[in-house]
């Protein structure tokens, strides 16, 4: 599929998660299930302006026209994209997105959703509450059905507190205290360090050139967890990701009524060691609040958002900066 299609046949959306590990999108139709998800596990570059709106597309446009050609897709009229680092490096994905979408696959309507906007929906759909979307970095969004408040979010060289990026940076420094033989160190997490990144002198130059440092970092969050039944370092970083994810919720969740909470993302699979001592952080923090398993992940928020965008039936607060909806036509 390339750029506008004549009227007739099926039309249908792109729903997208641009995460800080890579990129999933899907097709659907009214009325019918999405396809099976795509992916790249490439993460769209950040630099000077922000979100490379260009290296986004690289990774997207073969992945959107590959599915709906097997979906059987003739237009695709809407397309959602849930994207970390939205509120805060969005600018340029703002500008150009809705543009480029428009000339490369004939899309109408783009809405551009901050991936914790996504998360929410995907785990608690339009009803008031909090979520908290853990993944390589750390956000939690929270609503009322008027407005969003957030939390977090600011990136792992400012926040992102608690977060796979956090964790793993918190457990890199707990293996060079070790090897330096200061206070905190972990010989455990030491050990594990070295085996996967080699001599730790070695690391920063591994490390700091980087694009995908967040990513880098993350995945040394498992190793943190792996650790953690045996080593207190490992489990005190655990217990600190956990204080920094309820406090997150606390700041954001509707304090009337009895408000729904959800814990979203990739860093669940950390296991009991993060859920634990997270289950009673968030009942010492929120006890107004209803803990709730999460109806599904981002991909699918952004697949939702999308079915009510092209039936007429989005019901979403707007924000400048978490969730706008564009018309391509009026461009």
């Amino acid at each position: 599929m390339n750029g506008a299609r004549p009227e007739g046949g099926l039309s249908g959306f792109l729903a997208v998660d641009s995460g800080g590990s890579g990129l999933r999108a899907v097709v659907g139709a009214p009325g019918r299930e999405p396809s099976a998800p795509r992916e790249s596990r490439v993460p769209a570059r950040t630099g000077t302006r922000g979100i490379d709106p260009e290296h986004l597309l690289e990774q997207l446009l073969p992945m959107a026209r590959a599915a709906a050609d097997e979906y059987g897709l003739d237009r695709v009229t809407a397309v959602v994209v849930g994207a970390a680092g939205l509120a805060t490096l969005g600018d340029a994905l703002r500008a150009e997105l809705p543009g480029a979408l428009a000339r490369e696959l004939g899309v109408r309507t783009v809405a551009l959703a901050a991936d914790a906007v996504t998360a929410y929906v995907g785990a608690l759909g339009p009803r008031p509450g909090a979520v908290v979307a853990a993944g390589t970095g750390l956000i939690a969004i929270g609503t009322d059905l008027d407005g969003w408040r957030r939390a977090d979010g600011w990136g792992h060289l400012l926040g992102d507190c608690g977060g796979g990026a956090w964790i793993g940076r918190a457990g890199l420094e707990a293996a060079l205290r070790a090897f330096d033989g200061r206070h905190g160190g972990s010989a455990a997490l030491r050990a594990r360090a070295e085996e996967r990144f080699g001599p730790l002198p070695g690391l920063p130059g591994l490390l700091y050139p980087r694009t995908d440092r967040p990513a880098v970092l993350a995945s040394f969050a498992p190793q943190v967890a792996h650790c953690a039944a045996d080593d207190p370092v490992a489990a005190g970083i655990l217990r600190a990701a956990a204080r920094h994810l309820a406090e997150s919720a606390a700041a954001v969740c509707p304090t009337a009524g009895a408000p729904l909470i959800a814990v979203t993302g990739g860093l669940l699979r950390l296991g009991d060691p993060l859920l634990v001592p997270l289950a009673a952080e968030l009942a010492e923090l929120l006890p107004h609040a209803r803990r709730v398993p999460t109806e599904g992940d981002p991909l699918h928020g952004a697949v939702r958002v999308a079915s009510d965008l092209v039936t007429g039936r989005l019901t979403l607060p707007g924000d400048d900066r978490l969730f706008s909806v564009v018309d391509t036509k009026a461009d």
